[in-house]
């Protein structure tokens, strides 16, 4: 019903009630609400992340910043031994403090003492734990290996840890002008963290902190020393390792020249310096590339996607190296529990919002859906579609009230259609045309109808009898026309105005007002036989139909209107009926109707040319005689 209770109004199908607005503007906000505090705890969730990796990748940072200072500590505590020297008794001295230090310093492989003429005492960990001592000959140098305990054992005293186990010679061409770790603090001036080299002991690729130190011999001669601390790639490896037990992640080591000196991501140390090209660290080494600040001195925090994954990363220039230590970590891994909890909230939060709103929809339509029924009475009202009206009862008092005025409303209407065309002002209301004064030009075909002799009927026959027949006939030719798109404008005793074209256009109006009146005559052939029966009064109707142009609309005062057409056209329709007393015919048409039928129906010229009561111009007129045969 309510589809077609709207068709044509130009409303849309689809309508809003106050409980679906007050559910809306419910929901609305709380969507806003749910999406603002996802946003935010994703946000916080975000944060909370890039804290706990930064706090991650800050102890890292930490242990190898506490590993360069304690290295640099040790070398310099060595540097500022005044007795320090590779050999002689200096040298014995200078190999017990070597030695004390390589204990006390686990992280470091090898320390060194070079000076400027060539010799060398070192105290080595690895391969093999000893005391190196290389002395420089003009052509070989000679080698000496006291080999000692492990320094990483415990238990015994000094003497005991330091005692000899073994002690080896030979000649070799080592020779500390040609090591990493001399020629670069030599050519620094000062303390120098060395690129990776290869130590020659135990080949494997290591990092030195080496720093020069000058020294005024016996003789009045000042002498130059180097003084160096060595650590494996390897063992370097281990303090980068420990991002990898604090969490998910791992982290990288990278030299200024863009190679990885140590990482936590491979199980095996670093054996040859290789640029990190491949899995996560050579995505984001490709990302701080492009961004221009691979081995700058600037932190950064980034993410990035690899292989359908998102890392946190984070960066930190390590003082005094030109390193950059790099620590990545899977977002899902260490937010993950994070992200799910907040989802869970999430989805439980829209969970009671559905409810609620379900609720409240369910509760809103015991109100507003009798509100909405009694909205479509109301527009079937206003259409003037008063028969058989779905009122709406309720123990809501206001919604009671309104049934109740809208019943008032439909009754009172339903007397007053009576007396008003109804089917005009649905048309103009459907059209949108105002109800006030106003008219317009249209072509329209206009019909005029008369019963023959009806002053004599009427002085011959009872009131009501009268009434009855005259109500019987009107309702079959309003019946008739309607069904052919005429509009009756007004009844005049026993006389009828029909119009063809207004309020609304309608095609071919000539043709469809003469089938009309042909089916007239026929439906009150039939009438005219039911009264004969009765012992009545038989209705011969004589009509007159004109086509042209008249002013069209709702005339009359402002408290009184009336929709109808004025204009020579409706004159003209008038007089035509009234020409068939004196013509002796039944239906007259003008010239111009004739010419809209196109010989469709069956006519006759009067050869004469008729004048009109009123008009000076006489005119040509048809006799309509039925359909064209066959």
């Amino acid at each position: 019903m309510a589809d077609r209770d709207f068709a044509g109004t130009g409303l849309r199908r689809f309508r809003v009630d106050v409980g679906t607005i007050i559910c809306a503007v419910a929901l609305l906000q709380s969507l806003l609400l749910v999406a603002f505090g996802y946003w935010a705890a994703e946000k916080l969730v975000s944060r909370v992340g890039t804290a706990s990796h930064k706090i991650n990748h800050d102890r890292v940072e930490d242990n190898v910043l506490a590993f360069l200072a304690k290295t640099e500590g040790v070398i310099r505590s060595i540097a500022d031994s005044p007795s320090v020297h590779a050999t002689g008794e200096d040298g014995e001295q200078t190999a017990e403090m070597l030695w004390t230090m390589l204990e006390q310093t686990p992280e470091l492989d090898s320390i060194n003492v070079a000076t400027d003429d060539g010799h060398v005492l070192m105290a080595v960990r690895y391969p093999t734990p000893a005391i190196r001592q290389v002395l420089r000959g003009p052509d070989f140098s000679t080698e000496t290996w006291q080999y000692k305990r492990s320094p990483d054992a415990e238990g015994g005293d000094a003497k005991q840890r330091f005692a000899t186990t073994a002690i080896t010679a030979y000649r070799s061409d080592f020779d500390p002008e040609k090591r990493t770790w001399y020629r670069e603090a030599m050519k620094a001036h000062g303390p120098v963290w060395t690129q990776p080299f290869l130590m020659s002991d135990s080949q494997e690729l290591a990092i030195g902190h080496s720093l020069p130190s000058a020294r005024v011999d016996d003789e009045g001669h000042t002498r130059r020393l180097v003084i160096d601390g060595n650590v494996s790639l390897g063992h370097l490896s281990k303090l980068v390792r420990i991002f990898g037990a604090l969490g998910t992640g791992e982290s990288a080591l990278l030299s200024a020249d863009h190679h990885v000196i140590a990482r936590s991501d491979h199980p095996d140390p670093v054996r040859e310096l290789e640029s990190p090209d491949t899995g996560v660290l050579g995505a984001l080494h490709a990302h701080m590339l492009a961004a221009g600040k691979a081995g700058g001195a600037d932190d950064m925090a980034f993410s990035i996607e690899h292989e359908g994954r998102k890392y946190l990363v984070q960066t930190s220039h390590i003082p005094h190296t030109r390193w950059q230590l790099v620590s990545w970590e899977p977002e899902d891994l260490l937010l993950g529990g994070l992200h799910r909890s907040v989802l869970w909230a999430l989805l439980l939060t829209l969970s009671f919002l559905g409810i609620a709103l379900f609720i409240s929809l369910r509760l809103s339509k015991l109100v507003t859906q009798p509100i909405e029924n009694l909205a479509l009475v109301a527009r079937r009202i206003g259409r003037l579609e008063l028969d058989n009206l779905p009122l709406e009862p309720s123990r809501v008092l206001e919604i009671q009230h309104l049934n109740q005025a809208l019943d008032e409303s439909a009754r009172s209407l339903q007397a007053f259609r009576k007396f008003v065309p109804v089917d005009i002002i649905r048309q103009l209301v459907a059209e949108g045309h105002a109800l006030a004064p106003s008219g317009s030009p249209r072509r329209i075909t206009a019909m005029f109808t008369d019963v023959e002799g009806f002053t004599t009927i009427s002085e011959s026959m009872e009131a009501d009898v009268l009434v009855r027949q005259l109500t019987e006939y009107f309702n079959l030719a309003a019946g008739i026309f309607a069904r052919h798109g005429g509009v009756v404008d007004k009844f005049m005793g026993d006389g009828i105005m029909v119009l063809w074209g207004a309020p609304s256009d309608l095609e071919d109006a000539e043709y469809r007002a003469c089938v009309a009146a042909l089916e007239l005559y026929a439906e009150m052939d039939v009438l005219n036989g039911k009264w004969r029966g009765e012992g009545l009064h038989e209705f011969r109707t004589r009509v007159g139909i004109h086509t042209g142009h008249v002013i069209a609309g709702v005339l009359g005062s402002s408290n009184r209107l009336s929709y109808t057409a004025i204009g020579d056209a409706i004159n003209a329709a008038s007089r035509i009926e009234g020409a068939n007393k004196e013509l002796g015919t039944r239906t007259l048409i003008s010239q111009t109707t004739f010419e809209g039928l196109g010989e469709r129906l069956a006519t006759r010229r009067i050869e004469e040319m008729a004048e009109l009561r009123g008009r000076q111009t006489r005119m040509v007129l048809y006799e309509l005689l039925g359909p064209t045969q066959p």
